[in-house]
């Protein structure tokens, strides 16, 4: 693994959390905020375990092959759930989810 594979990953790790917290918020100023449960919930554990994942890349943990595999599992979940609304920032959410999945589907592969 080098280091710009790490850098990769852990970009795309970054900017899913930010898409989950930027999702997070607008999720809670829409109307109707029943609809948008899932996806609340969802948007909080995901950029939590994304920024976890970055972290320990960062720090070089023993953990990164496992840590990224929740990540894929933790984003693939958002992922879903987000793509099923039509708001602009759900749909951001679930892009970044993806990419950020397959980014830590390789690094847990190699790593």
């Amino acid at each position: 693994m080098t280091q710009q594979q790490y850098q990769q990953c852990i970009a795309a790790c970054l900017e899913c959390m930010n898409a989950c917290n930027v999702c997070y918020i607008s999720s809670l100023k829409e109307y109707n905020l029943a609809m948008l449960r899932d996806c609340i919930r969802v948007n909080r554990e995901c950029a939590d375990i994304c920024a976890f994942a970055a972290q320990a890349m960062t720090r070089g943990s023993d953990f990164i092959g496992e840590i990224c595999e929740l990540c894929v599992k933790a984003c693939e979940a958002c992922a879903a759930v987000c793509g099923k609304h039509e708001h602009d920032h759900c749909q951001a959410c679930a892009e970044a989810c993806r990419k950020c999945a397959e980014a830590c589907r390789v690094m847990a592969a190699v790593a």
